[in-house]
């Protein structure tokens, strides 16, 4: 028994072919089958006939393409890759081959070629990246490992919130935890105050890439590239390190997946549905899973240190910019015009840089090298901005706030209220007007 290979057109052209010979086909639909003049059609059916269903298979098969690259081509793109090239990728080496040597050659083809001489592997061959587990710090307080987990908490029974977690690298407790809206630097502020104020001040914290620790913009003009919360550790000398993956914070990443299974099954039994209430039971929670899940330190030594007199947490955990004072005694921050008061150190500081801050707690204050100067608002719009970017984990925060802003307007003013919706035709509710208006005389309408 012979075994044909065919390739679905020509499985198709064989079906079409044989019903024509059948007599159950017209020629005329056969071509509009397979797509072919009525001379093909002939042709093919001439091979059926003579030679059987092998007379459809394509005479190229088995053969090299007509379009291919020559032997010296592939000769001299291949030398080069191996003398310059051979730890390039396959579309790296193809723009330098045309780039540097006039050597075009097509990155999938040269792709090809590079497999076929072992100098690249393909990604479904290649072994997967190993993540060899880090060896633990010595003490407690030597690396914090932080971070915050979007997660549905209370289930159905409240809003998806954000739970900011401190887990030490020595041994694995949970040191701090926090129930916050979203992932937000002040957040962050206010996790650290309870922290340093509970525990003191560890050596070092270890966190993600999130724009909170990290500067990620490879453009961005001015400042000192550091954001406000790695101003803030270094006030407090502490240092912050920014893992490459999430592999490299395996600590904090598994204890996140621990406490999405127990944590939420443990609110359910407490019938806890607010972050104010789980932020108050926490302290119990932390306490047992340290005793289920904590271990000891390899060194007993606690390198934590104690806060002192000039660390000033207010001052330090708190959002700062530099703004200028104008010849006006006039400030521009955060969509906001800023009123120096006309006082004779005030006038002194025209042109001079002072420090805006916004404190965790929702105050304002203008200090000019620790000094706090008396302002007054003068123009303030408290809405968002068309077209601003939220960060992917603050949108939700950022929506409630526009929905909680919405809700003032008047009802005329709010999309999809009942007050703005165009009353009934004639034909939905016979004898009620079609315009918001009485009818004619003066006579109100009768309710549908």
């Amino acid at each position: 028994m012979t075994v044909l290979s065919m390739s679905k057109q020509e499985f198709n052209r064989l079906d079409v072919l044989l019903r024509v010979q059948s007599g159950r086909l017209r020629v005329v639909d056969a071509c509009g089958l397979t797509g072919l003049h009525r001379r093909q059609v002939f042709r093919l059916l001439r091979g059926l006939k003579q030679d059987g269903s092998p007379s459809l298979l394509s005479k190229r098969r088995g053969k090299p393409s007509n379009h291919r690259l020559s032997a010296e081509v592939r000769a001299l793109a291949m030398s080069l890759v191996r003398e310059r090239y051979a730890d390039f990728g396959p579309t790296l080496a193809a723009e330098k081959l045309a780039e540097l040597h006039g050597c075009s050659v097509s990155r999938e083809t040269l792709r090809g070629w590079m497999i076929a001489d072992g100098l690249w592997t393909d990604r479904r061959h290649r072994l997967p990246s190993p993540h060899q587990p880090r060896r633990r710090r010595d003490c407690l307080g030597e690396l914090i490992q932080i971070d915050g987990s979007e997660h549905a908490w209370f289930e159905a029974r409240g809003e998806a919130c954000t739970l900011l977690a401190f887990v030490d690298d020595a041994t694995s407790r949970l040191m701090q935890m926090r129930f916050v809206a979203s992932e937000s630097a002040f957040d962050y502020f206010r996790t650290v105050r309870a922290y340093l104020q509970a525990h003191g001040k560890p050596v070092a914290l270890y966190s993600d890439k999130h724009g909170i620790f990290r500067v990620n913009a490879k453009d961005a003009v001015g400042g000192d590239r550091i954001t406000q919360f790695g101003r803030a550790l270094m006030d407090l000398n502490i240092d912050i390190i920014c893992a490459n993956s999430p592999q490299a914070k395996g600590r904090i990443e598994r204890a996140f997946g621990t406490l999405q299974d127990r944590m939420v099954k443990e609110l359910r039994l407490a019938g806890i549905s607010t972050i104010a209430a789980a932020n108050a039971w926490l302290p119990g929670f932390i306490d047992s899973y340290n005793a289920r899940f904590g271990r000891q330190p390899m060194n007993a030594k606690d390198l934590h240190r104690p806060l002192t007199e000039a660390d000033n947490l207010d001052e330090i955990l708190a959002w700062r910019e530099v703004r200028t004072v104008t010849n006006n005694l006039i400030l521009y921050y955060d969509r906001m015009m800023l009123l120096l008061d006309p006082t004779p150190f005030a006038r002194g500081l025209v042109r001079q840089k002072v420090d805006v801050v916004n404190y965790p707690d929702g105050r304002f204050a203008i200090q000019f090298e620790g000094t706090p100067l008396t302002f007054r608002v003068f123009d303030k719009i408290q809405t968002v901005a068309p077209g601003a970017i939220v960060e992917n984990k603050r949108l939700g925060a950022a929506l409630a706030m526009v929905k909680e802003h919405q809700a003032t307007y008047a009802p005329n003013r709010r999309r999809h209220d009942p007050a703005r919706q165009r009353p009934p035709n004639n034909l939905e509710a016979p004898g009620s007007p079609s315009k918001s208006r009485p009818r004619r005389g003066g006579i109100p309408a009768s309710p549908a």
